[in-house]
């Protein structure tokens, strides 16, 4: 297998084979089993709401993925609930990623470069771990991606004002996917000053980038009330910067090594593959006709590493920065910075191509599919380890299906924390015939995740008045200590006046039932 030369004279066909790679990646084992964790549970319930209920809810809690859930509300409508509605957008979002990524090497250091960048975004672990995922990160990977090849194009000298209003509306609608993805916007501002872009790009750049942060402010504003969401991320500490390092490292030997690969006139693509010359140096001819249509003066292509480095280190850097304030430091926030690692090994597999080139011209051909090909295969273990479902925390279905077949009419249930409520929220057919005895108001009534709870007084009455109890908490390891009042009221109760007669622990939940040790109502 190697590069067919007529592909690579094609940009079309560049970003379309890491865009169907990236497809066939992401429907590989999609459903994960049929599982689902506590992250997309929050996906799955809120969709399932009315839009008058999701707009109550977002006054209260997850305002900064507004614009998701609306989304998914509507695919949840139009398509019902299923792993594949919940996951197949990441799926897609991450292959037109691919696919701009692939372009936007092509265009700065030829087709090698590209095809490189593009395929290999799809393999690295991160990527294909939220490229399966019922949540916003790879839709802000992609609208990232749209972005970066807007601004590429522009300091190529193709932009227009429709372009730059492209531009603007991209970053915004990344920004009301997560705010945090307006971090693009510096990394965008050092390729500028990277490539020493003409003053008139860069003040259509100030304006565009302007008028999206103006856009997305509301919402970062808003979503400050809203802080508390975010209270479970650890403060910042020095081993939590070795992923950073790593990928920086690696970034910065990719943009190192691959800085002499050439701009779309590589000894690799002068073989003839998709070369702008031909074996005497002479002009090609489709390359000249593509010069004169060009709609303006081209002020020269930016390097692969003054694109990818950027938009690989700032982001990095600035959640680490941000994080000394408030503690936000989660790498999925900045998936996207992903884009510019991808780039950078792109670079490095251009200039390998062109190193072997300069032996044997067929033999370079080969080796961008051997490069894929031995990555697949040492990333294999990862691939499949990031299908199961023990790649992710819990299990929700898993427990409903459990509480499912252990169930008795008349049955009591109570959650350990109010957060394992998501069990019922999205498998409500799994309860049916048992109560929720802490319940005071259901989500929607009260616009919250989780809804609100009776007080501990009410809910030991409640629990008290019932024969036998099912519990779903977290199990052994992922759980938590039992902080609030509440919880803790449950637990006493249970261990004082209930015994416990089956305990099981499923993908990461725990399943008890417990019965009455007195008579109903005997305190």
């Amino acid at each position: 297998m190697t590069c067919d030369p007529r592909v690579l004279r094609r940009p079309l066909l560049v970003g379309l084979i890491p865009a169907v790679w990236t497809v066939v990646l992401g429907l590989w084992g999609l459903s994960r089993q049929n599982s689902v964790w506590r992250d997309e549970a929050a996906t799955w319930q809120v969709a399932r709401r009315s839009t008058g209920d999701i707009v109550r809810m977002l006054e209260h809690v997850d305002v900064v993925h507004s614009l998701y859930y609306l989304c998914m509300h509507g695919l949840f409508a139009g398509f019902g609930p299923s792993t594949t509605v919940l996951r197949l957008p990441s799926v897609l979002a991450v292959a037109a990623a691919a696919a701009c990524v692939a372009l936007i090497g092509h265009r700065l250091a030829g087709a090698y470069v590209g095809l490189g960048a593009g395929l290999v975004l799809g393999l690295l672990p991160a990527v294909q771990f939220y490229l399966q995922e019922g949540r916003p990160y790879a839709l802000v990977a992609a609208g990232s991606a749209v972005s970066t090849l807007l601004l590429v194009n522009a300091l190529r000298g193709r932009a227009r004002k429709r372009a730059w209003a492209a531009y603007a509306c991209a970053v915004l609608v990344c920004g009301w996917l997560n705010w945090l993805a307006l971090l693009i916007l510096p990394a965008h501002l050092i390729t500028l000053l990277w490539s020493r872009a003409p003053r008139g790009v860069r003040v259509r750049w100030a304006v565009a980038a302007g008028a999206a942060t103006a856009g997305v402010l509301p919402l970062a504003l808003f979503s400050l009330d809203q802080s508390g969401q975010v209270s479970w991320v650890p403060p910042l500490t020095w081993h939590m910067m070795i992923g950073p390092a790593i990928l920086l490292a690696i970034g910065g030997l990719g943009g190192l090594l691959g800085r002499r690969t050439g701009t779309g006139t590589g000894t690799a693509e002068r073989t003839g593959a998709a070369g702008r010359t031909d074996r005497t140096g002479r002009a090609d001819r489709t390359d000249l006709a593509d010069r004169a249509r060009r709609p303006g003066p081209v002020t020269g292509s930016p390097s692969v590493a003054a694109v990818g480095l950027p938009l690989l280190a700032v982001p990095q850097l600035g959640l680490i920065g941000l994080s000394l304030v408030k503690s936000l430091f989660v790498d999925r926030y900045i998936l996207f910075s992903l884009l510019g690692l991808a780039l950078l090994i792109g670079a490095l597999i251009g200039r390998a191509v062109d190193e072997v080139a300069r032996r044997s011209r067929p033999a370079a051909r080969c080796v961008l599919p051997v490069l894929v090909a031995v990555a697949l295969v040492a990333l294999l273990p990862q691939s499949l380890a990031k299908r199961s479902p023990a790649s992710r925390v819990d299990d929700v279905l898993a427990a409903a299906e459990r509480t499912r077949q252990l169930k008795h009419d008349g049955d009591g249930v109570l959650f350990i924390p109010a957060a394992r409520r998501d069990t019922w929220l999205v498998t409500p057919d799994a309860f049916t015939g048992t109560r929720d005895i802490a319940l005071a108001e259901t989500p929607e009534e009260s616009g919250t995740l989780k809804g609100v709870e009776a007080s501990p007084a009410r809910v030991r009455a409640a629990m008290l008045a019932q024969r036998r109890i099912l519990l779903v908490t977290d199990a052994t390891g992922v759980a938590r200590p039992t902080r609030g009042r509440r919880d803790r009221t449950k637990a006493e109760v249970l261990a004082t006046h209930f015994t416990l007669v089956s305990d099981e622990r499923i993908r990461g939940r725990r399943v008890a039932v417990y019965e009455r040790l007195a008579p109903a109502g005997g305190g």
